[in-house]
């Protein structure tokens, strides 16, 4: 029950449970195969009835698991750019990396892949995860048995330790949480206040930080922004740099922004905004948008890290015309 509630996005870690059974398997009280059919089982249930939500509700759900994620690694981004690097069979260790095992799922459902190919991969995956907890549960019985004794001895129970370590983990992610919003808060600008400063003497340079098979289905931007990558060997032009920069993607809590932010921040450039709700929230709210031009893709806009003497910086970039 627990790796269910736990496959449906609540909060609450599975790996204690299935460490538990795989210790009442070393002992003789259940069997290691009847452990991780139960995981394996539930984890499909769980998986296949968010691949066919996100079927059916596209990136709507995406969106709304980023947004209400207790978890700052679990953004679309991350998992759309790791599934197009190696498709499917990502599947067999999304559930062992942050921020894939809850949104996999969904955002396969999104794709052409098929029902099949998908619960093949996810099958395996799931054994694989259950499998490795499961095992371990058996091989460290006699540690476990001891730490229980010890819970025992000063007057507590298996479900008090367990309960100690769900707050914990919530807490953890909710003060995550909490620094995020805090940090939102003193860099995101609105869309109005976007819409005011593309109105003025000094508009900003406005960073289209989607990835590239977002911008392929959603073929549109906000005025004159120029597609961003991180990963671009080309120098920016210095005098660019000196307006005011406006990044925004299609993660509702910024994510991507806050990543592409904090990068500059570094580097003594402090003039840089994140869009707040992301283009989502700009077109909500009726501000125009514009037809991505043919060469956007091309003419790509980059960002990476360069070493340089103290004080000093380099930004790399390539933007399209």
């Amino acid at each position: 029950m627990s790796v269910l509630v736990t496959q449906l996005g609540v909060p609450i870690p599975a790996a204690p449970m299935l460490i538990l059974g795989g210790t009442m398997a070393a002992m003789g009280q259940t069997s290691y195969a009847s452990v991780v059919c139960a995981a394996v089982g539930a984890t499909l249930i769980a998986d296949s009835l968010w691949f066919f939500t996100g079927r059916a509700y596209g990136r709507r759900l995406l969106n709304s698991l980023v947004r209400f994620s207790l978890s700052l690694d679990t953004t679309v981004r991350v998992a759309r750019n790791t599934y197009e690097r190696y498709g499917a069979p990502i599947l067999t260790v999304a559930k062992f990396l942050p921020g894939l095992g809850l949104i996999s799922a969904p955002l396969l459902g999104t794709t052409a892949i098929s029902v099949g190919v998908f619960l093949l991969w996810d099958f395996i995956g799931a054994v694989l995860w259950a499998g490795v907890w499961v095992i371990g549960g058996g091989a460290l019985h006699d540690q476990i048995v001891q730490l229980l004794l010890l819970v025992r001895q000063n007057g507590g129970t298996i479900f008090d330790a367990f309960a100690v370590i769900f707050v914990a983990v919530l807490l953890y992610r909710w003060v995550r949480r909490w620094q995020f919003r805090r940090w939102l808060a003193h860099t995101r600008i609105s869309p109005e206040q976007l819409d005011e400063l593309m109105r003025s003497n000094e508009p900003p340079l406005i960073f289209d930080a989607r990835p590239r098979s977002v911008r392929e289905k959603e073929s549109h931007r906000i005025a004159g922004a120029r597609p961003l990558d991180l990963d671009s060997p080309e120098p920016i032009d210095p005098e660019l740099l000196k307006r005011p920069i406006v990044v925004y993607c299609v993660c509702p809590n910024e994510a991507t922004a806050k990543r592409i932010v904090n990068q500059l921040h570094r580097k003594n450039i402090h003039h840089i905004r994140a869009l707040k709700g992301g283009l989502d929230a700009w077109e909500k709210r009726g501000y125009p948008v514009e037809p991505l031009p043919p060469d956007f893709h091309t003419a790509k806009a980059h960002m990476l890290e360069d070493e340089g003497e103290e004080g000093e910086y380099t930004v790399r970039a390539r933007l399209a015309k």
